[in-house]
């Protein structure tokens, strides 16, 4: 075999090789979607059961400002969960922990505060994905101009080339 069939059988490799990454990619970016989807619709649904909006419950500022002219003895500043708002955060929600069938009866606060910070590694991960998918399909793009060195008529052929095996009998 010339050195420029080599040449060309390396780079083929090396696209097929880039392109399954892609393809790996892409389909751990869909079940991160699933996951993300999921987790936002939990979210929801706690944030339906305490009748809070992420919008609805006082920043700690507005808390402050609203209780300056109250007695000393409180303190300036109460933490205000978003999520929680008036709502009984030491009330038990089952949950079911992810990768597992267990379902636990665990605080309200708990539940939401593990599902916002999964929420926000999936989010990470997701844009970790979607720039490694960007990347990879730059790679293909500039690995992939082939027509430069080989006819889009020969690689059209190669690609759509299948192996037909021989009947017994027929010569």
């Amino acid at each position: 075999m010339d050195e420029t069939m080599k040449q060309f059988l390396q780079s083929l490799d090396e696209l097929e090789t880039e392109a399954e990454r892609l393809l790996l990619a892409r389909n751990q970016l869909v079940e991160n979607d699933k996951l993300r989807n999921g987790n936002r619709e939990a979210l929801t649904a706690l944030r339906k059961k305490a009748r809070t909006t992420k919008t609805s419950v006082p920043s700690p500022f507005e808390s402050l400002m609203k209780d300056i002219g109250g007695s000393g003895s409180r303190p300036l500043v109460r933490e205000v969960c978003t999520t929680c708002g008036n709502h009984d955060s030491n009330e038990r929600t089952w949950m079911m922990f992810p990768g597992t069938d267990i379902f636990a009866a665990i605080p309200f606060h708990a539940a939401h505060s593990i599902l916002d910070e999964e929420q926000s590694q999936l989010d990470f991960e997701a844009k970790r994905l979607q720039s490694y998918v960007k990347e990879k399909s730059i790679v293909i793009s500039d690995k992939g101009a082939l027509a430069d060195k080989i006819s889009p008529g020969v690689l059209r052929s190669l690609v759509t080339l299948t192996d037909k095996q021989k009947e017994a009998g027929h010569s």
